[in-house]
């Protein structure tokens, strides 16, 4: 009996002592998983196109952009905006317009008829592929601007597959709540068959034509998941460049490298408006800096096709605050953005629906935006998300007109100071982060900055200088 008794104690205890250690690993395994929620995770998933480190984004409006309004006319052109300094062509819907509700007599390029097809006022297919074709060559990328949101009311789908689209209360085609988009009817994409049409017919064009990617159109009315997955099939082709018409965090983890900066137009507008002072700006960059991930981009410009055609001309949007703008457009942080015509000092609003060519000059607004791109691309403090570096403020003795900061690394460094006023302004500094040596940005004029260093700027004026 004591015997017996003997080995069913020693049998409790390896057994309790196994419990144990499996609780012990258990516990360890529990620990090791907390641990990890603490762990820093870089929130952007997605790979940036290396070439996109320090590029110029310029939208090209085909049906404007020449008085032929063709593939072929804007071909002939890539060279000049080569010395430009663009990189990235945005071209705008290429696709047939629909005809049914059309507005204007040419219609809107954002009511697609056919997503497979290519609008005949502009081309063929053939005109598309060696427009792309010899951007490539000029070392330049071409990425379509992509309508997923909403058809056209005759698009092919609305015969063939009627219930892939919305509905009102009275079970009719619905256009886009509120707005007056009366030439569009919104798709569903609560539809598994929608999700993969489109998928497929982005893949087409990166296949078919070898397009770099998409500007996508009111990219927040389409579900994020479907942008997530469609971003994965498109890199599983080629490396693209995904733009965002929509500003939001969350449209950088997987699907988009950059988004709309529409706040950051809009309270530059209002400065230069004499509507708001500086203290938007620091709101903006706040914003930007703590709201948005380290390694996404946010796309900074004073024009584009919507500003442009209905709240008016750079020159009416900012008046005498046009170049400090455009200006900081490019050495603040973000991807710059030029809209076709700002360079030869466009001063027209370039209507929608019908033919209004630009007439193209020489203009010095062309030619502050290629110094300003060469500069930008020289200095690698000025490129865009991990490649480049973060502003920081300086503080000035007039912070609610002047605006100043600074961005550098190991090799770079820039100091840049913006009169956002209608008055002439002599400027000290505090603090020491922008001491040292420098030369002007356009003028080559050398420049010492130490603790008794000061600026005189005239109205509206501004200063870049980089470090010697």
């Amino acid at each position: 009996m004591r015997t017996l008794l003997g080995i069913c104690f020693l049998l409790l205890s390896f057994l309790s002592c196994d419990n144990v250690k499996k609780e012990e690993k258990q516990n360890v395994e529990k620990n090791k998983d907390s641990m990890n929620a603490y762990e820093p995770e870089d929130y952007v998933k997605l790979t940036h196109p290396e070439w996109s480190k320090n590029a110029a984004i310029y939208q090209l409006n085909t049906r404007q952009f020449s008085e032929e309004g063709a593939f072929k006319a804007a071909q002939e052109q890539l060279p000049r905006l080569k010395d430009l300094g663009v990189d990235i062509i945005w071209l705008m819907p290429i696709h047939a317009i629909g005809e049914k509700n059309r507005k204007g007599s040419l219609g809107s390029p954002y009511s697609v008829k056919d997503y497979y097809s290519v609008n005949p006022e502009f081309g063929n297919l053939e005109d598309l592929r060696n427009f792309v074709n010899a951007a490539h060559e000029q070392g330049m990328y071409v990425i379509l601007d992509w309508v997923a949101n909403h058809t056209a009311w005759d698009n092919v789908l609305v015969e063939e597959h009627p219930d892939w689209y919305e509905k009102d209360y009275k079970g009719d085609f619905r256009p886009t709540p509120w707005w007056d988009w009366s030439d569009i009817i919104d798709l569903d994409y609560s539809k598994p068959e929608v999700r993969k049409y489109m998928t497929e017919a982005l893949k087409y064009w990166v296949k078919e034509v070898d397009i770099d990617g998409y500007r996508c159109d009111v990219a927040g009315f389409v579900p994020i998941e479907f942008w997530n997955n469609a971003r994965k099939e498109l890199d599983a082709i080629k490396p693209v460049f995904m733009l965002a018409e929509w500003e939001s965090r969350d449209l950088h983890a997987k699907a988009f490298d950059m988004t709309y900066a529409w706040s950051w137009n809009e309270k530059i507008h209002q400065i230069c408006m004499g509507k708001a002072d500086v203290n938007q700006l620091y709101i903006y960059y706040s914003w930007n800096e703590s709201a948005y991930p380290a390694n996404s981009m946010r796309m900074t410009f004073v024009s584009n096709h919507d500003k442009n055609a209905w709240e008016g001309t750079m020159y009416e949007q900012f008046g005498e605050g046009l170049e400090a703008a455009i200006a900081l457009s490019v050495v603040g942080e973000g991807m710059p953005l030029i809209y076709n015509g700002q360079e030869a000092g466009n001063t027209k609003r370039l209507a929608f629906f019908d033919k209004d060519a630009i007439q193209w000059k020489q203009d010095a607004i062309g030619k502050l935006y290629k110094d300003l791109f060469a500069l930008m691309k020289s200095n690698t403090a000025l490129w865009h998300t991990k490649w480049g570096s973060r502003m920081i403020k300086v503080p000035n003795n007039d912070e609610t007109n002047v605006f100043s900061f600074v961005r550098s690394n190991e090799k770079d460094k820039v100091f840049a100071v913006f009169n956002f006023s209608a008055d002439s302004k002599e400027v000290v500094f505090k603090e020491h982060l922008h001491f040292g040596k420098y030369r002007q940005f356009r003028d080559g004029n050398n420049m010492t900055f130490d603790e008794d260093s000061s600026i005189s700027l005239k109205p509206w004026d501004y200063k870049i200088y980089i470090k010697e």
